[in-house]
């Protein structure tokens, strides 16, 4: 299966964590990155964080640098994506996205770099 299927999410007091899940079996074999991307009602779609095939790369937004961390599970070609110190301002949809890349470490930004992308989950911070 190519098409990312995110799990995870749900609903966090503010200051709380939550875990997303992301897998693409269908990519295990080649080389690929794979990212995070969120949409809040009324926002456009924003970058979280990429993370490369190899692992060795990642990137983070601004808004989350310090508080997420993506990671790379080479045994189920699965990425996590686990954030701490959650804010009300992270409540959104977050989509995960899949693309093929030419090298190990690529780890691209841009959500025109991904092809594959999950249905996404809700991650509603709330008090």
């Amino acid at each position: 299966q190519v098409q990312p299927v995110e799990s995870g999410g749900g609903e966090v007091q503010p200051g709380g964590s939550l875990r997303l899940s992301c897998a693409a079996p269908g990519l295990a074999t080649t080389y690929h990155a794979t990212a995070w991307f969120r949409q809040a009602p009324g926002k456009e779609r924003e970058f979280v964080a990429t993370v490369s095939w190899s692992g060795e790369v990642q990137y983070y937004a601004d808004s989350v640098k310090g508080r997420c961390t993506i990671s790379r599970d080479e045994a189920d070609n699965t990425v996590v994506l686990q954030m701490h110190s959650l804010k009300p301002d992270d409540t959104a949809v977050y989509f995960c996205a899949a693309g093929r890349t030419i090298r190990r470490h690529s780890a691209p930004l841009q959500s025109s770099d991904y092809t594959y992308w999950g249905q996404g989950t809700q991650v509603t911070v709330s008090s």
